[in-house]
């Protein structure tokens, strides 16, 4: 087909009165084509060609409910299409799914560029899902993003509280072997409580003690400007849509081991879209510019929650009951816990060490736990408060299994 230009040197030549011979030499084109055009109410139309079979219209239909359901990583796509037969290329897929994806309004900004070892930033992200009989839960996903080398840290949490929050920051900083000068944060009421009618904020007071111990400075960004730390944003959205959506795990523990080898395979080794580097090879750049790691003892006050001692010589801690002795009922005791383990201190000693609680209301007694009291008090301090008497869901564990607990935890 001729161009546009062509066609219209084509119509004033021959309004010239200029013949078919003498057109088609002056444009270089065949007489036979000048006739076509001459002899045509308009510029012709292409016949309509067959539209080709793409390698992906097999799998169309998971496509297209994949995306439904909101994943549009083309990457974790390609992922699940090769492990269904698919044989054709990253860039074929990609093609493919461009036209199907809601179109998006962009919006200008400018980048702020850090120093090696001088800032992270910290989200949580809200991952959900569904357990075999149907019922909706989800995980909280810790996101700690170094800003200049774009290494990302992730874990999953039951609880999004102060305690929780302290000990992903201490989790990932050992990850990094070191810690950066500054931490930027949005504003969650774990790091800020709010905003006086000047926006100068009212910071969380145990996690600002916590960052002043360590020896990073807490930042907030700019209220409603998300953008502020887009590094960590678009790490939240990286988890979601990379290693959210195939993942299939037991418990929490298997769910972080999961994460964490995804890190080492997936998220820190491919090359970043922005740096044009793999994160792990500037994070090598990076690393001596961190600051010290600090000494567990300077922060394990932190990880503790304060609970006090029900009558009965149980503590209630995340739906579970956890048994001391006996002579601290009634006094105020300090909780740490793990996906595996919890801990109970008292007076700057261990009282207690159990396995976490498997189902709500589950009691696990403490060997000993009422050796030394009287008979008749420790027949009452073995039942529930109450004026009726209920059935208990007392889990009694062999004591090896305490003895590898403490061990564990020295």
């Amino acid at each position: 087909m001729l161009g546009g230009a062509t066609v219209k040197q084509l119509v004033e030549l021959s309004g010239q009165h200029l013949s078919i011979r003498g057109i088609a030499k002056r444009l270089d084109i065949s007489r036979n084509t000048v006739r076509k055009y001459l002899r045509t109410p308009g510029l012709p139309v292409a016949k309509p060609r067959p539209r080709r079979l793409s390698k992906v219209d097999p799998f169309r239909d998971h496509v297209r409910r994949r995306l439904a359901a909101g994943v549009e990583n083309c990457v974790v796509l390609l992922r699940e299409l090769r492990a269904q037969g698919y044989d054709g290329s990253y860039s074929i897929l990609k093609d493919y799914v461009r036209p199907l994806r809601l179109g998006r309004a962009v919006k200008a900004t400018m980048r702020f560029e850090t120093k090696p070892g001088e800032q992270a930033q910290v989200d949580f992200g809200h991952f959900p899902f569904l357990t075999p009989d149907g019922q909706r839960h989800w995980y909280w996903g810790f996101v700690m993003v170094l800003a200049w080398s774009r290494l990302l840290y992730v874990e999953f949490i039951r609880r999004a509280d102060v305690a929780s929050f302290i000990r992903c920051h201490l989790n990932a900083f050992e990850r990094f072997g070191g810690l950066p000068r500054t931490c930027l944060y949005d504003n969650t009421k774990v790091v800020v409580l709010g905003r006086d009618a000047a926006g100068v904020p009212h910071w969380n007071a145990t996690f600002l003690d916590f960052a002043l111990r360590v020896g990073f400075e807490a930042r907030l960004c700019r209220p409603y400007r998300a953008q502020t730390k887009g590094r960590v944003e678009s790490g939240i959205k990286y988890v979601k849509h990379n290693f959210w959506p195939a993942v299939e795990f037991r418990d929490g523990v298997d769910l972080n081991r999961q994460a964490h080898a995804w890190m080492e395979r997936v998220a820190n080794v491919r090359v970043h879209g922005t740096t044009d580097e793999r994160p792990v090879d500037r994070f090598a750049r990076e690393a001596p510019q961190l600051l010290p790691v600090p000494r567990a003892e300077r922060v394990e006050p932190f990880l503790r929650e304060e609970r006090r001692v029900g009558r009965d010589g149980f503590v209630t801690w995340e739906r579970g009951w956890y048994g001391v002795p006996w002579t601290w009922a009634g006094q105020r005791v300090h909780v740490a816990g793990t996906e595996s383990t919890v801990e109970i201190w008292g007076g700057g000693a261990r009282l207690a060490v159990h396995p976490r609680a498997t189902r709500p209301g589950q009691r696990l007694v403490l060997p000993g736990q009422w050796a030394g009291l009287p008979r008749s008090d420790a027949r009452r301090a073995a039942e529930p408060l109450g004026h009726q008497r209920v059935a208990l869901d007392v889990e009694t564990r062999p004591l090896a299994v305490y003895d590898e607990l403490v061990g564990a935890g020295r």
